[in-house]
């Protein structure tokens, strides 16, 4: 039998720069390898990283770090289109705001930030999510999506584009969480927060795209439904997602 692709593409600038391909989805129909990434971001990617990139193929990156996030660490990679989706980041903030009331923050209460943040992912920032699948409806070109950790943000987005691909969510959970195993928190990252506050707020839990898929559920009534009334991915387009992204059948 032959083998399937590496997931995880050894990049020196990224850490998290991995292949959605090889899942089981719709009819028993595997997503097609080298298609869609999802990645850290790409500013620090070397001359060696940037012609693996080439070598792959990939010609779009989507972008959805907020503006300052995205000023602080700008790239520009050639042949590649640059598509700007911003999402601001609100945990920081949020955890600031908590210290300034004078309260230590503890592990639990990194944990609640991160599920209200990944509930604004569904109502806030459902556009960008639109938008993503736009672009990906517009070409199956090779394309690569991140945040800054390309954990969050790109975590929702990778489970959005599995789900509708009819990978089930066990497998996208999977997924998610493989972002435990390869992404590396930068040195001098750090802030005043204590380490155990750090551990959750650099790492996913299921507890996290739970939050949001649970509201999915709740507000919507399933994936299926926010695909099409929220993001616009109706029943036309979610056939033609199936056919780009998935391997023909048997």
């Amino acid at each position: 039998m032959q083998q399937d692709p590496a997931r995880s593409l050894p990049m020196a600038g990224a850490t998290n720069f991995r292949d959605l391909g090889g899942y089981a989805g719709q009819d028993g129909r595997t997503v097609k390898w080298r298609r869609i990434f999802r990645s850290d971001h790409l500013a620090g990617l070397t001359p060696a990283d940037q012609a693996l990139l080439a070598e792959l193929g990939v010609t779009r990156a989507i972008d959805f770090r907020g503006k300052a996030e995205g000023a602080a660490y700008a790239y520009a990679i050639p042949g590649v289109a640059y598509h700007p989706l911003v999402i601001e980041p609100t945990v920081v903030q949020r955890a600031l705001e908590l210290q300034a009331t004078g309260r230590a923050l503890t592990a639990q209460d990194a944990v609640v930030l991160m599920q209200d943040t990944y509930r604004g992912f569904v109502h806030e920032n459902a556009p960008r999510f639109a938008e993503l699948f736009r672009l990906l409806l517009a070409s199956d070109a090779p394309t690569v999506f991140h945040c800054t950790a390309g954990k969050d943000r790109t975590g929702f987005a990778a489970a959005l584009i599995l789900m509708a691909l009819g990978v089930p969510r066990e497998t996208v959970m999977q997924d998610y969480l493989l972002t435990n195993n390869l992404y590396r928190r930068p040195a001098g990252m750090g802030s005043h927060a204590p380490e155990e506050v750090l551990a959750v707020l650099w790492r996913v839990q299921e507890e996290f795209l739970d939050a949001a898929l649970h509201m999915v559920d709740q507000d919507y009534g399933g994936v299926q439904t926010y695909l099409v009334d929220v993001l616009g991915v109706d029943a036309a387009a979610q056939r033609q997602l199936v056919e780009q992204y998935l391997q023909p059948a048997a």
